[in-house]
């Protein structure tokens, strides 16, 4: 989906010249923000993946603009099975959406060349996009430079059959392509290719983490930092793709379905929009399970595979790329997707959590990826049980506790393990921090529909500081100072490989003897170092 302005290149000697670009397949123009900062948005950085692209490896996008690029349009959200849309049908956005968005402070510095924070977004792998967090803070800063990379969603991201023919991680395989063209072009608008700072959210976050993991040789980032989400946590890695590709191309009528080649075939004839619904016949209450389509491992001789061994054994090995590394959570991380249980049910009039109890065994298992984790998920969900409610219902008031479980199962867990696995095996350092200071209004709120209910401190309480979304409240006092905080860190970490929160030095886990993992605690604008067995 490409803009040209009319009249071609006439229109750089009518407007401020900082706005247009030259790169090999034209002309952009950005435009100006009120004099903050400059935007391109929507770049192409891929071909178009449609009609016989649909589920094939993305391709560099190589058409010349004849005109000059309209860079200041918002771009288009990639079709997405969207939690947030009401109703049943969640159903959003458009197949035509590999694209960047670019943003650069306007200040009074001499050296135009800025660090480039580059973020992939959160949404479970499923929903999401470049134009839900907001770039003034980092922008207001006037230190770096920000690029939001668009990547393939759900069933069409991510839909494997395991096998040659669909081998699966068109998401993340986007998100490399992506990195190569900001590699490549961002000096043309003036930033430091070798000052990247890779960055995401949730499965952004993880989709950072498996950038480390993916090839040594791929590498583009000077550091990278994994906002509540990285490789080990449980609904990253997807265990039953093949069969649920499969099912998929059932409900979708299609005629074979003994290999990927059939499906993949059959479903480039089909309506984008229904490959994409498949995800709700999936879930069970509300956005349960949240991940239905998301990285797998794909077989060896994939040419151009993502990834071809689990997480784990790539850490193990010690082939990954060694670069400073920041992973972080936030005290009530489970509250994504806690907080929908206190959703009241329109037609019990109660919350969605009553219905855990009569099958919680099997949605716990489920809805918390317990395969991922034990070999024998039911069982291990009856010992999570006992762990945290004990022989508590799971009623309203219980609320708390099964928070904490889906707090340590979803996000947590995997974060210390990951941490104290590159601890032992990173030739680079290796960081952590946790997060505990709410929001008035955050994600807890928006997903349970409620204000009556303390949720703590939630999922993205400490990136929406750095990149605001309309899911949080306006920052407090307090928090605009962390905010300041966290945009000075970031900026340190990529300028100078410095990490530093305040007053703050965070410790470097890789050169420490001791057992213990060392992490940072942020509580309210005030820090300190702790130790965890």
């Amino acid at each position: 989906m490409v803009t040209l302005l009319k009249n071609g290149l006439c229109h750089a000697n009518e407007s401020n010249p900082k706005l247009f670009v030259q790169i090999g397949n034209g002309v952009l123009k950005g435009k100006d923000n009120n004099g903050s900062y400059i935007s391109w948005e929507a770049v192409p950085y891929a071909e178009p993946p449609v009609g016989d692209l649909r589920f094939e490896p993305p391709q560099p996008y190589r058409r010349q603009w004849q005109g000059v690029f309209d860079a200041s349009q918002k771009a288009p959200p990639c079709m997405q099975w969207d939690q947030f849309v009401e109703g049943d049908n969640k159903v959003h956005g458009t197949e035509d959406c590999l694209m960047l968005n670019i943003y650069k402070p306007i200040t009074q510095r001499i050296e135009e060349h800025f660090p480039v924070m580059v973020f992939i977004h959160g949404g479970c792998f499923m929903f999401g996009g470049v134009n839900v967090n907001q770039p003034q803070a980092i922008m207001a800063s006037g230190k770096m430079m920000l690029v939001t990379i668009a990547y393939r969603l759900g069933a069409l991201g991510f839909l494997s059959t395991e096998d040659e023919g669909l081998p699966g991680n068109l998401g993340l395989k986007d998100q490399r392509l992506a990195l190569r063209w900001i590699k490549e072009n961002i000096y043309r608008f003036g930033g430091d290719p070798n000052k990247i700072l890779l960055t995401g959210f949730s499965a952004g976050g993880a989709s950072t983490h498996l950038h480390m993991l993916e090839n040594p040789q791929e590498n583009v980032a000077k550091a990278a930092v994994s906002f509540s989400g990285v490789a080990l946590n449980p609904w990253v890695i997807v265990r039953n793709a093949k069969a649920r590709a499969f099912k998929a191309a059932e409900f979708l009528h299609c005629p074979k379905r003994t290999n990927g080649a059939e499906v993949k075939q059959c479903l480039k004839q089909k309506n984008a929009a229904d490959i994409v619904a498949t995800a709700g016949k999936f879930q069970n209450i509300a956005y349960n399970p949240f991940t239905i389509y998301g990285p797998v491992i794909e077989p060896y001789n994939i040419p151009g595979a993502f990834l071809t061994q689990h997480p784990i054994d790539i850490i193990k090995s010690g082939n990954f790329s060694h670069i400073p590394w920041l992973a972080t959570y936030v005290s009530e991380d489970g509250g994504y997707n806690a907080a929908e249980l206190m959703q009241i049910n329109p037609f019990t009039g109660r919350e969605l959590m009553y219905e855990l109890n009569d099958h919680w065994v099997e949605l716990l298992a489920t809805n918390l990826f317990l395969d991922n984790i034990s070999d024998h998920p039911l069982e291990y969900a009856q010992q999570l049980k006992a762990r945290y409610l004990g022989n508590l219902p799971f009623y309203p008031e219980n609320y708390g506790h099964v928070s904490e479980l889906y707090t340590a199962v979803l996000f947590k867990d995997g974060v210390l393990d990951s941490l104290k696995l590159h601890k032992q095996y990173s030739q680079a350092p290796v960081y952590g921090y946790a997060y505990d200071n709410p929001a008035d209004y955050n994600v807890g709120q928006a997903l349970s529909k409620r204000m009556d209910v303390d949720f703590g401190t939630v999922h993205m309480d400490d990136l929406s500081l750095i990149l605001p979304t309309s899911s949080r409240s306006p920052p407090r006092e307090d928090e605009k100072r962390v905010a300041e905080h966290f945009i000075q860190m970031l900026y340190n970490f990529v300028e100078s490989g410095n990490l530093c929160f305040d007053h703050c030095v965070f410790v470097d886990n890789s050169i420490q003897k001791s057992p213990d993992l060392y992490i940072t605690s942020i509580t309210g604008d005030t820090c300190g170092t702790v130790a965890l067995k």
